[in-house]
C-alpha cells in the first residue's frame, strides 16, 4: 500500500489524453502524479471543482514582461502557468550570451517549470545594429543545460530560404538538440515548403486562417498567438477542429505585466477561445499537452502517473479562472495571488547602463528636408505586427516623426521616417524596448521632445517616457538591459500606468502606443519597419528611401 503525501479527493479530472473527464481521486508523492494510493498524510476535498493540467506557453519573451523571471513566475502561477518556452532573444540583442545566462541563472530557483529556446536570430538582420552577434558556436555550449530543448525562431527566413550557410548550419545544430521553431509572416508556396524542408517544426506569426491552414497543411506546428500587440486567437480559431487540434498550441509571444494582472496569460487564451465557440477540453488540450507533445516533455502536460503534479483547480469549465495552481505538488498560488515566497537574487549589475548615445546626436539630428511631395510612411494595423506602406504628404493628417537612435556601441546612427497612427499632439514618446535589437525608438510631432525624450532615456538607463513641451511627463525605468526592471511588478505596473495616462493626454487613442512602437524597428515583419539604419522595406529586405520618386 501506498500513502501519498496528498490526496485531492472528489474532484472532475481532465484528461487530456482521452479528452475526457473523470470524477476520480487525484494522488501526489514527491511532487509527482501517482496511481492507486489509499492513504495520504493530507486529504484535501475538492467538492467538484474541476482539476487540469499547468498551462504551457508554447512561446514567449518573458523580457516582454519588463519583468525577469522571478517576478514573472509571481504574475503568471496565480493564472495556472506552470511551464513556458522562453526566447530570451530581446536581451541577447542587448547583451548576447551573457544575457541568455542571466535570464537562464534567475529562472533556477523558482517553482515554475522554465525551458528555453537559444536565440537564433541575434540580430534578427543585417538591417539593423543590434548589440550581440550570435553564431551558431556562440549558441551551441547552451545546449549543455538540459532546459534548453529548441533552437528560438528562425526569424531570417530569407536566409532559409537562400542557403544562407550561417543559417543553415544553426537550424542543423537545433535538430541536433531539439525542436527548430520557426517565424514566417506571410511566407507561401514553395518558399514555405523550402523553409520547412530546413528542419523548422512551427509558427506563431500566423495573421489569417488562410495562412495558417496553408502552414498547418504542410505540417507545421501552428501556434495561435493571444498577445499584448498580436491578437491573432480570433482569426486563426476557425481552422482548428478535433482531428487537427493536435497541430495546435497556444502562446503569448510579448505579455505586458498589467495585461497579466488585468486579463491573464495563457488561461485569458483558454477562455476567449471557449467564449468564440471552441469545446473547453479541446481549449485545455491546447494550452497543456499538445505543447509538452510537441516539445517531446515527457514529464509535464498531463495528469498522469509519473509526471510531476503540475495543476490547476477551478470551478467553471466554460470560463476556466484558477483559484489554486500547483507546481511539482506544491500549492504555490492560491485565490489570485502567489502563496509561496520567492525573490531573485541574480546580480544583474552587468546588464546595467546600457544606453550609450553618443554626443554628435543633438536636436540637429532628427531634422528631415525632404524634396518629394510624398515621402513613405509607416501605417499601423491595430492589433497586428504587419504593417502598411504609405504614400503621403508630411502635412497629412497624423503623420508623425520617427527615429531610431542605436544605442549600444556609440555609432551615432540614427534612421528617420515618419508613422501614422499614433494620432497625438504636442510631444514625444520613446522607448529601449524596439525589437530586436532594442535601440532607442521614438515618435513625436517636434524635435525638441523627440530629442528631450532620447536623453531622458539615456540618463535613466533604459525605458520608457513621455514628453511634452520639454517636460518629462512620465517615465517607466527599465534599467536591466533598457528591457526590464527589477522593482516589484507592482510598481512596474503602477510606472506603465503613469506613462500611458501622460500619452493619452496628449489625445493618442492606443490603449498602450509603446507595444506598436517597439514592433515598428522589426526588420522582419512586413511591410514598412524603421531601424538605425534607415527606412526597411521588409518584402524586399533592403533600406528604401524615405521619399517617393515620381513614375
Amino acid at each position: 500500500m501506498t500513502t501519498a503525501d496528498f490526496i485531492l479527493r472528489g474532484g472532475q479530472v481532465i484528461h487530456v489524453q482521452s479528452r475526457s473527464i473523470e470524477c476520480v481521486d487525484v494522488c501526489i508523492k514527491d511532487g509527482k502524479f501517482i496511481e492507486g494510493a489509499t492513504d495520504a498524510n493530507e486529504v484535501i476535498e475538492l467538492h467538484g471543482s474541476f482539476v487540469a493540467p499547468g498551462f504551457i506557453d508554447a512561446h514567449m519573451h518573458v523580457e516582454s514582461t519588463m519583468l525577469p523571471p522571478t517576478s514573472f513566475a509571481t504574475l503568471a502561477l496565480p493564472r495556472g502557468t506552470t511551464s513556458a518556452i522562453f526566447d530570451p532573444h530581446e536581451i541577447a540583442n542587448v547583451l548576447g550570451i551573457t544575457g541568455i545566462q542571466l535570464i537562464l541563472d534567475d529562472a533556477k530557483h523558482i517553482p515554475f517549470d522554465a525551458f528555453f529556446a537559444a536565440s537564433s536570430c541575434v540580430p534578427a538582420s543585417p538591417l539593423e545594429t543590434s548589440g550581440a552577434t550570435l553564431l551558431a558556436d556562440d549558441l551551441e555550449p547552451l545546449f549543455e543545460d538540459e532546459r534548453v530543448i529548441a533552437l528560438a525562431e528562425m526569424m531570417n527566413y530569407p536566409g532559409v530560404i537562400h542557403d544562407d550557410p550561417e543559417v543553415h548550419k544553426k537550424i542543423k545544430m537545433g535538430l541536433r538538440h531539439g525542436k527548430v521553431d520557426g517565424h514566417c509572416p506571410g511566407v507561401t508556396g514553395q518558399d514555405l515548403l523550402k523553409y520547412i524542408a530546413a528542419g523548422i517544426s512551427s509558427d506563431h506569426e500566423s495573421t489569417t486562417a488562410k495562412e495558417a491552414q496553408e502552414k498547418l497543411d504542410a505540417g507545421m506546428q501552428i501556434y495561435i498567438r493571444e498577445g499584448s500587440a498580436a491578437k491573432n486567437l480570433e482569426a486563426l480559431l476557425p481552422i482548428v477542429t478535433p482531428e487537427n487540434a493536435h497541430k495546435i498550441c497556444f502562446c503569448t509571444d510579448d505579455r505586458h505585466p498589467a495585461d497579466l494582472v488585468r486579463e491573464g496569460h495563457i488561461d485569458n487564451i483558454v477562455r476567449k477561445s471557449i467564449a468564440l465557440g471552441l469545446d473547453p477540453i479541446l481549449a485545455i488540450c491546447i494550452a497543456t499537452k499538445h505543447v509538452a507533445d510537441h516539445y517531446e516533455l515527457s514529464s509535464i502536460g498531463a495528469i498522469e502517473d509519473g509526471k510531476w503534479a503540475n495543476f490547476i483547480v477551478f470551478d467553471n469549465l466554460q470560463a476556466p479562472n484558477p483559484k489554486q495552481t500547483w507546481h511539482h505538488g506544491n500549492l504555490v498560488a492560491q485565490d489570485g495571488k502567489t502563496i509561496t515566497q520567492f525573490k531573485s537574487d541574480t546580480d544583474w549589475s552587468i546588464a546595467k547602463n546600457s544606453v550609450h548615445v553618443p554626443p554628435t546626436i543633438t536636436i540637429k539630428s532628427f531634422a528631415i528636408n525632404p524634396t518629394s511631395e510624398l515621402i513613405r510612411v509607416i501605417g499601423l494595423i491595430p492589433g497586428q505586427l504587419f504593417t502598411e506602406e504609405l504614400h503621403l504628404a508630411i502635412t497629412d493628417e497624423d503623420v508623425l516623426k520617427m527615429a531610431v537612435i542605436e544605442r549600444h556601441h556609440n555609432t551615432g546612427n540614427i534612421g528617420l521616417g515618419f508613422v501614422r497612427g499614433f494620432a497625438f499632439k504636442g510631444g514625444a514618446i520613446a522607448s529601449t524596448v524596439g525589437h530586436d535589437a532594442h535601440n532607442i525608438a521614438v515618435v513625436g510631432d517636434n524635435d525638441k521632445d523627440m530629442f528631450i525624450a532620447m536623453q531622458t532615456l539615456q540618463a535613466t538607463g533604459g525605458g520608457q517616457c513621455v514628453v511634452a513641451n520639454g517636460n518629462v511627463l512620465a517615465i517607466l525605468p527599465l534599467p536591466i538591459a533598457g528591457l526590464m526592471s527589477d522593482a516589484p511588478p507592482s510598481e512596474v505596473i503602477k510606472q506603465q500606468s503613469q506613462v500611458l495616462k501622460a500619452i493619452a493626454s496628449l489625445g493618442c487613442p492606443l490603449d498602450d502606443p509603446f507595444m506598436p512602437l517597439s514592433f515598428l524597428p522589426l526588420s522582419v515583419i512586413p511591410k514598412l519597419k524603421l531601424s538605425d539604419l534607415g527606412l526597411v522595406d521588409v518584402d524586399l529586405f533592403a533600406i528604401v528611401p524615405l521619399e517617393v520618386c515620381p513614375t
